[in-house]
């Protein structure tokens, strides 16, 4: 038996063989494009073309839906194997999601019918919110379904969007999008407070993890997802000084999260400080808000762009970068040019949210430079690892 599952292993090209390779390249490829064809867009040379609905709300939705709904799924398809230790979605089944995936890229990009891209959006997220379900069903496995029901919730807010966009409703499509924000900030402050204590202590050698407060945890949890309903509702998307106190709460409540796990360690290790940097934006993102509901801040947008390019972006590169080492058989021990990757990245983020308002359309350039370098760097450094086998020989 062990051999024969050996041998179907070996006939799945290395690409298909789990879910972080194909949306962890194909994500990170999608991120680079992404942001060069907006900034093209940006300057007027992209007028031979409009994607469906436009520019802004091409851009708008696919940073969030098309680059963060891959890495999603890339690292949920992954971990539920070792949740449920049973063998994660492979093969063709993989190569199928991942194709639909890629067809609703190239369906909005190429100004396709808004039917044909509402009916490819509609299917992604939730088939892989039903993979996940049902291989956690399989093992009753209660602690991660929270996982499914924000999977859930996020193709809600992408319904919300295709709504709008079906009715040429822009405020819907905001609040959509807004929405699946803050959805994805709660997921990562659920995944992240439970690897980010739990890498700093493996990467630092340290006899005893921090201890988990899971009051806190669900907290932040609960507190992120009544945060995306209430853009979900339009509330959000008008200052009102009273919704400044859930949004305090939400950023200090992180902040003591990220107290409790710092070890000055971290600054050694290429692969912690990222994790740590990324989760600081993911407390900074509702403190920006608590300014703008106080009258302090003129727009949302800092804190918004904090959030998706700090936070998601920061997040989602370092986890990657580790990911994709761990579960192809590799040291932890990645190149010294994702130091500079890493680096860029928040080098970006600053410049995004800091100088973007002081000196305009030259710091959205280094803003968007610094993103597309930090994931160039990523693909130029781990796109054939993701192609290859594993070297240990194992599955996956």
């Amino acid at each position: 038996m062990q051999l024969l599952d050996a041998s179907r292993e070996l006939a799945i090209r290395p690409l298909w063989r789990l879910g972080f390779r194909p949306f962890f390249l194909f994500g990170t490829a999608f991120a680079l494009v992404a942001v060069l064809i907006w900034l093209l867009a940006l300057h007027d040379q992209t007028s031979a073309w409009q994607p469906t609905g436009g520019w802004l709300a091409w851009h708008r939705h696919e940073m969030v839906f098309g680059f963060g709904g891959a890495i999603i799924a890339g690292f949920l398809l992954t971990a539920v194997q070792n949740w449920t230790g049973n063998p994660g979605l492979r093969g063709p089944a993989l190569a199928a999601l991942a194709m639909l995936w890629l067809a609703a890229r190239l369906a909005w990009l190429s100004g396709a019918p808004a039917a044909l891209v509402i009916a490819l959006e509609l299917t992604f997220l939730p088939a892989v919110a039903f993979v996940m379900g049902r291989s956690l069903w399989r093992v009753r496995q209660r602690g991660n379904y929270p996982v499914v029901a924000v999977l859930t919730l996020l193709a809600t807010a992408d319904a919300l969007v295709l709504w709008g966009l079906a009715n040429g409703s822009d405020a819907l499509q905001r609040q959509g999008v807004l929405a699946a924000l803050w959805l994805i900030a709660a997921l990562m402050g659920l995944i992240g407070g439970r690897v980010i204590p739990f890498f700093t202590q493996r990467g630092l050698g340290r006899a005893q993890q921090v201890k988990a407060w899971p009051w806190l945890d669900w907290s932040m949890l609960l507190g992120g997802v009544l945060l995306a309903a209430s853009f979900a509702s339009g509330l959000g998307l008008r200052p009102e000084p009273w919704l400044a106190i859930p949004c305090m709460l939400l950023g200090l409540g992180n902040l003591l999260r990220l107290a409790r796990w710092y070890d000055a360690g971290i600054w050694r290790v290429v692969l912690l400080w990222p994790l740590h940097l990324a989760f600081a934006w993911l407390a900074a993102a509702p403190l920006g808000l608590v300014a703008w509901h106080l009258g302090i801040l003129a727009n949302p947008s800092l804190a918004q762009h904090g959030l998706g390019f700090g936070a998601m972006g920061g997040l989602i590169l370092a986890m990657i970068a580790r990911v994709s080492l761990g579960h192809s058989g590799r040291p932890l021990e990645p190149s010294r040019a994702m130091g500079v990757a890493f680096a860029l990245l928040n080098l970006g983020a600053l410049a995004r949210v800091v100088l973007v308002p002081l000196a305009g359309a030259d710091a959205l350039w280094l803003a968007a430079l610094c993103w597309i370098a930090a994931f160039a760097l990523f693909l130029r450094y781990y796109a054939v690892l993701l192609c290859t086998r594993r070297l240990d020989g194992r599955p996956g």
